[in-house]
């Protein structure tokens, strides 16, 4: 276990090595993105532009036009809530390959409270197209979709968290965009979870296989473009779903997984995370805890909706 944001930054080490268009651009958070080390060795390739998230996205677009290859980075709730405008307008729109990275995503700010957690940043972002939207499980699949984004010309997200994370999860085959990964095949319910809360999901796996239920455990890794015939291929084999993310249930995961089988293969759906984008105040595992976000908690909610829909 240790902190996501070290292996995207090793990893963007490791890769400048051999691609001197590669720069970093932050609004004066060199340390909470863990940039100090990437500062140290390639000082005349980061930018500070300040507290300024809108100057941010808009410099790191003009770096783009001008045929780098910049990598914009902040914490996820001024990123996404300041500077909408710039990311639709001057990157996606404009069709630059800037790569926007959130860190401190969810309520990693914990006790800063609802102005500094980030609940509703995958929803506003969802339906803009030829935009990546990537949310790792573990280290290994943050170095996979570093690489991945690096080979890639089209703009993108990646949604970093702030805390220890498992280095691998042990999910089979590499990281795709664009696609599911089946972390764990069951028959009663899938449970289908993004980032942080696939781990999760398996703990809650596996309590719950103490109790005679097989769930399958899905990582969707990737929002925008959704892998929507991987999602059915997995409804079609359960009864039941349910979503679970460090996230607002509207618009996000449990939006899309909703969407999708509404439209292809309808099945029921509950829906596991913020119940909006306003939450409560307090260390990050507490408020996780106060939403049922907690594999124990996850696990009784699968539990009971199996059970609801069996009978």
């Amino acid at each position: 276990m240790a902190d996501i944001r070290e292996t995207f930054v090793k990893t963007l080490i490791q890769a400048t090595e051999h691609n001197p268009e590669i720069v970093v651009v932050v609004n004066d958070s060199i340390s909470s993105s863990r940039l100090k080390e990437f500062q140290q060795l390639y000082p005349t390739r980061v930018f500070n532009v300040g507290i300024a998230e809108q100057n941010l996205v808009g410099f790191s677009a003009g770096l783009a036009a001008s045929g780098l290859k910049p990598w914009a980075c902040s914490a996820t709730s001024f990123l996404s809530y300041r500077a909408t405008e710039q990311i639709r307008n001057d990157v996606i729109y404009s069709g630059h390959n800037v790569k926007l990275v959130g860190n401190t995503s969810g309520v990693d700010y914990g006790p800063l409270g609802v102005t500094h957690h980030s609940l509703a940043d995958v929803s506003l972002f969802r339906s803009f197209p030829g935009f990546y939207l990537i949310i790792p499980a573990d280290h290994q699949e943050t170095e996979q979709a570093v690489h991945a984004l690096l080979a890639m010309e089209e703009p993108a997200y990646l949604r970093l968290y702030r805390g220890d994370m498992p280095y691998s999860l042990n999910m089979p085959g590499e990281f795709q965009p664009g696609k599911i990964r089946l972390v764990r095949d069951g028959e009663d319910c899938a449970l289908f979870a993004t980032g942080r809360m696939v781990q999760r999901a398996l703990e809650a796996a596996d309590i719950l296989s103490k109790s005679n239920l097989s769930v399958s455990v899905v990582n969707v890794n990737t929002l925008t473009p959704l892998d929507v015939s991987g999602i059915i291929e997995v409804a079609e084999k359960v009864s039941c779903l349910v979503t679970v993310e460090e996230h607002a249930i509207q618009g996000a995961l449990g939006g899309a997984i909703c969407e999708t089988v509404a439209q292809f293969h309808p099945k029921p759906v509950l829906r596991l995370g913020f119940p909006n984008a306003f939450s409560v105040s307090g260390q990050p595992e507490a408020v996780r805890e106060h939403y049922g976000l907690t594999a124990k908690s996850i696990a009784r909610s699968v539990q009971s909706f199996v059970q609801e829909w069996a009978n």
